[in-house]
């Protein structure tokens, strides 16, 4: 009789098949759960600490924007004002020099009274008689940097005569602090310069130019004449006066300069 078989032991270890892996899904969508929970609590807090906060940023911006516009238009007005001020600089420079040329016209105006006045007396029957003399002597500044002088003489005394001689003059002043004489040939940058001759019945102008030093302030003329009818000394206070040509090229160097500058403005 045989023995019946033995049965196998049953196996240790055992394969079960399990499903795929699904941790990693799980943690993607907890933490997207998480960013979605944050983002809702932070707009609840935003709209519970400051409702009004975009509408803020709205007139923030806005702000900003009327800020530059201001700020622009100040600007503006800041180069109109400096320009008005300049051309109120102009023009009150051509009121001043507008006045300086009234105040030349009229001296200019009451000098030629003086001459009618001067004439009258001359021709006149009733005028007192007088012989060789020295009735004026002005000078005037030309351009170049001279001294155009017009001295004028006259004789009353005999109406037939006819006066004859040659002129010279000098120019005392004050230099560098001193008492200065300017004689004739330094007046005339030349040595042994001839007399201006003249010759006339009852007046003559006689007219020329003369270089003054530079520091030299004038204050007396000394005229000499010297002449068959006689020798004639007499002094005269300086006259000096700016000419037109000088004063119009100064004022219209100012406003050229002037306009220069508005043009140059931005």
């Amino acid at each position: 009789m045989n023995p019946p078989p033995r049965k196998a032991p049953p196996p240790r270890y055992r394969i079960i098949q399990q499903g795929p892996d699904r941790r990693p899904l799980i943690w993607t969508l907890l933490a997207l759960a998480w960013l979605a929970s944050v983002g809702i609590a932070w707009r609840w807090s935003q709209q519970l600490a400051a409702p009004r906060l975009p509408e803020l940023d709205r007139e923030l911006s806005q702000a900003h924007g009327r800020l530059k516009r201001q700020q622009s238009e100040l600007e503006t007005l800041r180069q109109r004002t400096e320009i008005l001020e300049k051309s109120d600089q102009i023009t009150r420079a051509a009121n001043k020099q507008v006045q300086r040329s009234l105040a030349e016209r009229e001296e200019e105006i009451a000098g030629l009274r003086e001459d009618v006045a001067f004439y009258e007396r001359l021709v006149g029957a009733t005028t007192p008689r007088k012989g060789l003399n020295v009735h004026s002597s002005q000078f005037t500044r030309e351009v170049a940097g001279s001294w155009r002088y017009e001295i004028v003489l006259t004789q009353n005394l005999n109406r037939g005569a006819v006066s004859e001689g040659r002129l010279k003059f000098a120019i005392e002043g004050v230099r560098e602090g001193q008492l200065a004489t300017i004689d004739w040939d330094t007046l005339h940058q030349s040595r042994d310069a001839p007399g201006q001759p003249y010759s006339f019945r009852y007046f003559q102008q006689l007219a020329g130019s003369v270089m003054l030093p530079k520091g030299f302030t004038p204050q007396r003329v000394k005229v000499r004449l010297r002449g068959e009818g006689g020798s004639v000394d007499q002094t005269l206070a300086w006259r000096g006066r700016e000419s037109d040509n000088a004063t119009a090229a100064t004022a219209v160097a100012g406003a050229i300069g002037a306009n220069d500058l508005i043009q140059g403005e931005p």
